[in-house]
């Protein structure tokens, strides 16, 4: 067993006592694990904190498990449903559509489109061979015929292509003419390039269909005898109203075509207008057969939409303004949404559990590294009763869910400040297409990651977890120093996540008298938001733990809440920009970016926005003055001096990594108590994009002044309030010198304050200080 590997992923995210639960386990080197349910407790291994930490649960579920290794099929797809067999032609053909090739040069093969086996070499399909070259091929009783164009496919360039075969006389077509306009396309026409190609050639005989082959728009049927059938020869790009005929179309009807004309009807077998389909609340994964025979195909790997089209003429930046140039369905040859594994064990949660965070623990052989794995959940009550949530940032961990910053990010090593140090449980999530990317990623061609899920594994969502790139814990571990903070303190407490919030809104969290955040809940739905500001401004109180929240306008389609979609465009710290017209969410048709650039800065909600982050350093807090106002002095009770935070376990200080401070010029509300600040942080922090109107010298850490962490407090309606930490690093330095510290101290009295019924200490605001009573 010197080579166990194990990983694995649940069905859901958020359950409740007494649920039902499926487990989904992959392993090498083993066919039988350990199990056992635990709590976890705290996920930082750090040597000045508790370190690891969880409690064994007695459940159903503890003990041996069978596994075995499995196979995700990766690379997103459209499978036609063609249950008659329309599509089985074995005579006269013609496939023909719109293509934005998106990585040509691949060195692989790729189906764009046909019904085409691998293993037996049956059927037809229309592609590019692995030199770029676009190839109409078929295949019968094991013997292949080809035609391929003169020159290779160029990158980034919006094509008319099509193949056709005249099964009277043999001759096979094959063609491509660039239809580039002004915007549509990487380059110009001052660029001296002829993209056509048409050549011909007479096939000896006839393509051959098998029964259970089907028609597939970017890739192809294969089998293998450990995972049977898959799809394999994956296309990267897009493809925009794919047609075919069983008959071979003219010269002049193809070049009718081409420029936009609606497709005749004589010999039409299919027709997927992929235009089709949009509302405004965006469109599924569903593409129409606009044909005679209604053969409408369903997307795999949820293939990307809302992208624009061969027609796209610049005029309209959103497809709810003119669907018909929004045709463009984008496939990526490493999209991966779900693993779609076999269920390995489901299990009945006990019926009496705590609400808490969880993790079913499985270990094989020597029980460490990647021979260890917990597979993290989250159990909410079965009834709301304790005061205080902690609301667990689920969309962030998705957005970041298995990231590839230390290996595949230029800017990673000079942003952090330090070289990646990564173990063999990063590098082994790294070498697995199958465990998906995260939306910090590309896809093979260049695209930006815009979909994230959490069916899979996600590696950096567990305890212990250290990023690679900056060397300490982030996201899921980084938020466990919170839940050991609240069992140290005793709080009664429950747990509720991004996926319980966006699917309830405010009544998910309108029982409880005190909720508090992650410390780096980035990404936000509508929905979320909505929820969160209702909650505030409806007599909620609400602490915001950490930095760069709130930031990203985020979706989920109520079918899927697995599956979340961020488009990153115009401003912000982004590790992708999205292409011109392509800013809006498929999943919602609303625009995605920075909430500050949708008119919802965090500043008007929660009193703190991102300005600044570094990650080499961190530093202590300030008290400011407002800190003695009688109105917030509870908050300093039992705090010596003017420093908070001189410790922590991320980078040795309460105020680093990503810092947020207070704006009146973005809605901070003008009451707001400014309790703290940090200052003197290096010039590893930079002020963030969306600030920056033009670059100049002086916009780091020592020398603007606005790059500084603001710990806030402001009371809201009918006796609500909102206290900020303002830095991601503020969650992580409770646990330091055995939770005894300052900072454990201020969250301390702020959390007892606002679990509190009635009035909070100091008074309650009403419209200007002097009416506070």
């Amino acid at each position: 067993m010197a080579n166990v590997k194990l990983f694995g992923y649940a069905d859901q995210i958020s359950v409740r006592p007494g649920d039902t639960i499926d487990f989904h386990v992959t392993a090498d080197g083993t066919r039988e694990v350990q199990a056992q349910l635990v709590r976890l407790i705290h996920g930082d291994q750090h040597p000045s904190g508790p370190g690891y930490l969880d409690e064994e649960i007695g459940c159903e579920g503890n003990g041996a498990w069978a596994v075995k290794k499995q196979y995700t099929q990766v690379g997103s797809f459209l499978r036609v449903a063609d249950p008659q067999h329309k599509l089985a032609l074995e005579g006269s053909i013609t496939l023909c559509a719109f293509i934005f090739p998106g990585l040509p040069l691949a060195g692989v093969r790729q189906a764009m489109m046909g019904r085409w086996d691998n293993v037996r070499n049956e059927g037809y399909a229309l592609g590019l061979n692995p030199a770029g070259h676009l190839e109409f091929w078929v295949g019968g009783n094991g013997e292949v015929d080809y035609v391929q164009t003169e020159v290779p496919m160029m990158a980034r360039q919006w094509y008319f292509v099509a193949a056709t075969f005249d099964a009277s006389s043999g001759r096979a077509t094959v063609h491509h003419e660039s239809v580039a306009n002004r915007y549509n396309s990487l380059l110009g026409a001052v660029c001296p390039i002829d993209y056509r190609s048409h050549v011909g050639e007479t096939f000896r005989f006839r393509q051959r269909n098998l029964p259970e082959t089907p028609f597939l728009i970017a890739g192809s049927q294969d089998w293998h005898e450990s995972r049977g059938r898959f799809v394999s020869q994956m296309y990267s790009g897009k493809v925009d109203r794919p047609m075919v005929w069983d008959r071979a179309l003219t010269r002049d009807e193809l070049a009718y075509l081409m420029k936009g004309g609606e497709p005749d009807r004589k010999g039409l077998v299919a027709y997927w207008d992929t235009s089709i389909g949009y509302t405004d609340q965006g469109i599924g994964d569903a593409v129409h057969d606009a044909g005679p025979h209604g053969l409408h195909a369903e997307g795999y790997n949820r293939p990307v939409r809302a992208q624009t089209g061969w027609n796209w003429s610049g005029h309209n930046d959103c497809f709810r303004l003119n669907p018909k140039e929004y045709g463009g369905v984008e496939f990526h040859a490493d999209a991966m949404i779900d693993c779609n594994w076999e269920r390995t064990k489901q299990v009945t949660l006990p019926a009496e559990m705590k609400s808490g965070v969880y993790a079913m623990r499985l270990r094989a052989g020597p029980g460490i590294g990647l021979a260890e794995e917990h597979i993290v959940f989250f159990v909410r009550p079965k009834v709301a009763k304790a005061p205080l949530a902690l609301l667990i940032p689920t969309a962030s961990y998705m957005a970041y869910g298995n990231e590839h910053l230390s290996f595949d990010a230029q800017i990673i090593q000079p942003m952090t400040g330090q070289p990646p140090i990564v173990t063999e449980i990063d590098i082994e999530m790294y070498k697995k297409d199958e465990f998906g990317l995260s939306t910090y990623d590309h896809w093979s061609d260049g695209n930006g990651v815009c979909y994230s899920s959490y069916r899979r594994p996600i590696v950096n969502m567990r305890p212990k977890h250290r990023i690679s790139s900056m060397g300490v814990t982030w996201q899921f571990p980084a938020d466990l120093s919170i839940v050991a903070w609240l069992e140290h303190k005793s709080y009664d407490y429950e747990v509720l996540t991004d996926e319980d919030l966006h699917r309830e809104g405010v009544a998910a969290l309108k029982t409880y008298s005190c909720v508090i955040s992650g410390t780096h809940p980035e990404y936000y739905s509508e929905r979320m938001l909505d929820a969160t500001e209702d909650y505030i401004a409806t007599g909620g109180r609400y602490v915001y733990m950490g930095g760069n929240g709130y930031y990203w306008n985020v979706a989920f389609r109520d079918d899927v809440p697995s599956v979340m979609e961020v488009r990153k465009c115009d401003s912000g710290m982004r590790a992708w920009n999205a292409r011109p017209g392509e800013h809006y969410l498929a999943t919602t048709g609303q625009k995605s970016g920075l909430w500050k650039n949708l008119g919802r800065p965090p500043q008007k909600t929660f009193g703190v926005g991102f300005i600044a982050e570094g990650f080499e350093t961190s530093r202590p807090y300030r008290r400011m003055p407002d800190s003695y106002h009688r109105t917030v002095d509870w908050i300093m009770k039992g705090v010596e001096g003017e420093m908070i935070g001189d410790s922590g376990l991320a980078y040795g200080g309460a105020a680093g990594l990503e810092l947020d401070r207070y704006d009146l010029t973005l809605g901070t509300p003008p009451h707001t108590r400014i309790i703290a600040s940090s200052g003197g942080h290096s010039d590893n922090y930079l002020l963030s994009i969306e600030e920056i109107l033009y670059p100049y010298p002086g916009l780091s850490g020592s020398q603007d002044y606005r790059i500084r962490a603001d710990m806030t407090y402001f009371g809201s309606p009918n006796n609500g309030a909102v206290f900020c930490g303002g830095s991601i690093a503020f969650g992580q330095a409770l646990p330091v010198n055995g939770f005894n510290n300052n900072v454990s101290t201020v969250l301390g009295n702020v959390v007892d304050a606002f679990i509190k019924p009635g009035c909070l200490p100091g008074g309650l605001w009403v419209n200007d200080e002097k009416q506070w009573k």
